[in-house]
């Protein structure tokens, strides 16, 4: 089963095609070029690249957030057209999830996994994920979650992690911890193990789906939804315009 996947939650984004549990190729943007002006051309490229066409995608992938408003949606809408287009069906997943899995994959001790990612703003996106059995680098791990995905101050997130039993065992993984390196590391316990650089996302989008699609979980283009967490501006300026009567 060949599965394309696209990420456009971060700036650079990327682009990966996976065929069952393996990579098969993998292409991380360029952060200064808007996502719309390389999707769907990026993949389509990824895929030429290894004499492959649209038309040998078996199902699509997409990480539908959080992130950027218009990232998510670029990213979507262009899944969504291709596999309108060519009758396939998509597999949704998450950045932090995709995030978490990665740091997962390559820890045999099975530690929790805390992700943040810069929401700009000052705030954070975070989830905290525990794998859920003994794994090795050629098993992609389940992953149970500790903590929903959130939106806040990366203080305020800090405080209440602090006070969860899994706090001291947790491996870090995003962007938002390279952001807020110096208050993480005046709050961290000693021995905590950080993997600040985030890696590229889709490639591990693309392995998630193609287990969930094996599993019968992927689904029609229509179905797929972002995952916002904040409200969109247009939302929190009717509220307040609301509130002053």
């Amino acid at each position: 089963m060949l599965i394309a996947a696209v990420d456009t939650t971060t700036q650079a984004g990327s682009v990966a095609l996976v065929r069952d549990d393996r990579v098969v190729a993998s292409f991380s943007g360029e952060a200064a070029t808007p996502h719309a002006e390389r999707l769907p051309g990026d993949l389509t490229a990824l895929l030429a690249s290894h004499r492959l066409s649209l038309a040998d995608v078996d199902v699509f992938a997409v990480a539908t957030g959080p992130g950027s408003f218009t990232g998510l949606r670029i990213g979507i809408a262009a899944v969504q057209g291709l596999a309108f287009a060519l009758g396939k069906l998509v597999v949704a997943v998450s950045a932090l999830e995709a995030l978490a899995t990665a740091v997962a994959a390559t820890d045999p001790g099975g530690h929790p996994v805390g992700v943040w990612m810069d929401a700009r703003r000052h705030e954070v996106f975070s989830a905290a994920f525990q794998p859920e059995r003994g794994h090795d680098d050629s098993v992609l791990p389940s992953l149970g979650c500790l903590e929903e995905a959130a939106v806040g101050l990366p203080a305020l997130t800090l405080d209440r992690w602090c006070q969860m039993p899994w706090f001291s065992a947790l491996r870090w993984v995003g962007d938002g911890t390279a952001v807020y390196r110096q208050l993480l590391a005046g709050r961290l316990p000693s021995g905590v193990a950080s993997s600040a650089q985030a890696p590229a996302i889709a490639p591990w989008v693309g392995r998630i789906g193609a287990r969930r699609a094996a599993a019968g979980q992927a689904v029609h283009p229509h179905a797929i939804q972002p995952i916002y967490v904040r409200r969109p501006d247009v939302e929190l300026a009717r509220a307040r315009r609301q509130a002053r009567g």
